[in-house]
């Protein structure tokens, strides 16, 4: 007796189908990016403008450009050489970002060939500089932050004039704002109050959405003055300009201690002194204190999160 055609057919299409569902999702198994897969978030700080002159000693590690080279796996701040180490150790441990450092002796660039060319990074962070940058250095970095690049400026009392050359960074990070020759008509909206407070713990304003203050990091309750400054916010020059900690007693355009912006296609931090990037540790011979792990304050939630916002 021959057998029927019929239910031979269907059995070939239901053999069909199944095979083109494996092969699906087998592709589609294949195709997929594994969880872990971050976009790494690259960073350079500057060490090329007396960022460790006098007691300063703002850099992350002593080994640059690479802090790996100094210890590739580190645990703990002191792992890695520098004031600031305690920053650029927390960032490493997550895995999600790779970091470098501007050495001494170098310039800022924007479009060139070296390895520590600002098209290279995603953030660049101004750690209290204490020399003028360059006409060329300007325009690099106002370029690199137009393009979409995060700067993070940093800066420390007037008259903390640590090398003795007539500029403290007040000066220097005004004159970068003001000087250049890609839009010197207050691009981000902010000037630097030539202030010395002597004390205070600036707190956040009340804004359970802003990425800064309530970030993977932490959320941010208050910050650090010790022989500091604020800046004067001027919205009106630019309306994306924003005040997240304040001096107390002040608010709106004055007195604004954290703040960021942003320019063209990026994204501007700023903060009113270096005491509470300090993690007490560094080189031999500097006189440094704990501002990072102040107790009355969440400085490196801070740190962390506007490192995070500044490179997404």
């Amino acid at each position: 007796m021959l057998t029927p055609t019929r239910p031979r057919h269907r059995l070939a299409v239901a053999l069909t189908a199944l095979g083109v569902l494996l092969t699906g999702a087998a592709l589609q198994t294949t195709t997929a990016a594994p969880a872990h897969a971050a976009t790494t978030h690259r960073v350079l700080f500057d060490n090329g403008h007396a960022e460790t002159a006098g007691n300063a000693d703002w850099i992350i590690s002593t080994s640059q450009p690479n802090p790996l080279s100094e210890d590739s796996s580190p645990s703990s701040e002191t792992d890695w050489t520098g004031a600031l180490s305690s920053w650029g150790v927390a960032l490493q441990q997550t895995g999600d970002y790779s970091l470098d450092t501007l050495p001494s002796g170098s310039k800022l660039t924007y479009g060139g060939t070296s390895a520590t060319d600002l098209s290279n990074f995603d953030t660049l962070v101004l750690p209290e500089p204490n020399t003028l940058f360059t006409t060329a250095e300007k325009t690099a970095i106002m370029t690199f932050v137009k393009n979409g690049g995060g700067l993070f400026m940093i800066s420390d009392h007037t008259g903390a004039d640590r090398n003795n050359d007539g500029y403290d960074a007040v000066k220097i990070l005004n004159d970068l704002m003001t000087n250049n020759s890609v839009d010197s008509t207050d691009p981000f909206g902010f000037s630097i109050d030539s202030l010395n407070i002597s004390s205070g713990y600036p707190a956040a304003i009340s804004d359970s959405t802003n990425a800064v203050l309530h970030g993977s990091f932490g959320t941010v309750t208050k910050s650090l003055i010790a022989n500091g400054t604020t800046a004067t916010l001027k919205p009106a020059d630019n309306s994306a300009v924003k005040g997240l900690l304040y001096r107390s007693g002040y608010s709106g355009n004055t007195g604004a201690f954290f703040a960021t912006s942003t320019f063209g296609s990026g994204k501007v931090a700023f903060w009113g002194d270096s005491s509470p990037i300090d993690d007490g540790t560094g080189q031999s011979g500097n006189t440094l204190y704990d501002g990072w792990n102040d107790t009355g304050a969440t400085n490196a939630a801070l740190a962390l999160n506007a490192t995070e916002w500044l490179s997404s």
